[in-house]
């Protein structure tokens, strides 16, 4: 079968590797559809190694057709449309007893320690299946939409995170597909008003499609200023951070009412160091936190919501490519001129 394979650092190309042989507590999902995320940029990229093997078959968000299922496997069948969380947590480390699986310290996950989603058909193991990270959807649903559930849920956990709720001023920092996303939940958590800072017209166009209440391109307008006229000089409630950029960071401080809470949800470039006026947090007493991952919870929220239609995941995707043409939909996540690309057999 066919697969991308990373051999190391910017060494990575589609290639034929057997076709995984299941066990009897086993399952093997034909993907339909993997998409193509930052920290997967990031890994093929060389610039995040922690974890990462080589050589495996990455890609942790996907959605596909079970093709085979293991004797011993109940509730399953072949032919049923799912999707999977790839997030595996151990249930037992003090992380996970303190109610915080996303962040368990023993987790195991299909894209890391089992290969994932950019190969014709993936191994999912008796633990993913036990610890019920195999989701079935409707026919209704698409494999884009089903793919996509994975980071819904990663911004479902930031938004929970970030306390987003009735009217309140939300600003979104980035408008790529956790930006768009975060944008999406704002509105349905019941934002009163959702502002996004992008530079990239064309995504600016796709928030407002989505339901941003304003967007603002930062290069050429006062980003500042705007929120002070729109929250009457108070600050946003809320801001999430969903670009990587370690030197925005304290000015986006800034723009954040007293009292209010800045989310980090991107993962940052490097090692994520910046400088920051730390008084800006001190006297406004400015909430400053992260989100790691998802819970099992958040991705069944998360799942919940794709098959009500409660959010349009479809729209988020721009480009679709083969497995052999990997390097040219790896070119199109460099330039930014997509959004979410996506991953076919």
């Amino acid at each position: 079968m066919r697969a991308v394979v990373l051999n190391g650092p910017n060494d990575f190309a589609p290639t034929d590797i057997p076709k995984p042989v299941i066990g009897d507590n086993d399952m093997l999902l034909e993907m339909k559809k993997a998409a193509i995320c930052g920290t997967d940029m990031r890994i093929l990229a060389g610039t995040k190694t922690k974890g990462v093997r080589y050589p495996s078959v990455i890609g942790h968000e996907m959605c596909g057709v079970i093709a085979e299922v293991g004797k011993n496997v109940t509730g399953f069948q072949v032919g049923d449309k799912v999707s999977i969380a790839n997030v595996i947590p151990c249930g037992s480390c003090p992380a996970c007893l303190a109610g915080r699986e996303n962040a368990c310290m023993n987790r195991k996950a299909i894209g890391y320690e089992f290969d994932g989603g950019f190969e014709e058909y993936v191994l999912i193991p008796e633990i993913a299946i036990k610890s019920g990270n195999v989701i079935k959807l409707p026919e209704d649903v698409s494999f884009t939409a089903g793919a996509l559930i994975e980071p819904l849920s990663c911004c479902i956990r930031g938004l929970k995170n970030a306390g987003t709720g009735f009217n309140d001023t939300v600003l979104i920092v980035g408008a790529g597909p956790i930006g768009l996303m975060h944008m999406q939940l704002s509105k349905i958590a019941g934002a009163k008003q959702v502002i996004v800072s992008e530079p990239n017209e064309m995504r600016r166009e796709v928030a407002l499609e989505l339901g941003a209440d304003r967007v603002v391109d930062p290069t050429k307008e006062d980003l500042e200023q705007i929120i002070k006229d729109a929250t009457n000089g108070m600050g946003a409630d809320v801001i999430v951070m969903a670009i990587g950029v370690p030197a925005l960071v304290n000015s986006t401080l800034k723009l954040c009412k007293k009292g209010g809470t800045v989310n980090l949800f991107a993962g940052f470039a490097g090692t994520g160091e910046c400088q920051i006026e730390v008084n800006t947090i001190h006297y406004n007493e400015i909430n400053v936190n992260g989100s790691t991952a998802y819970k099992r919870a958040d991705y069944l929220e998360a799942a919940d919501m794709v098959i009500t239609k409660k959010i349009n995941l479809d729209k988020i995707a721009t480009h679709t490519f083969k497995i052999d043409e990997f390097q040219d939909a790896y070119e199109m996540c460099k330039s930014g001129q997509g959004l979410k690309v996506m991953i076919e057999p």
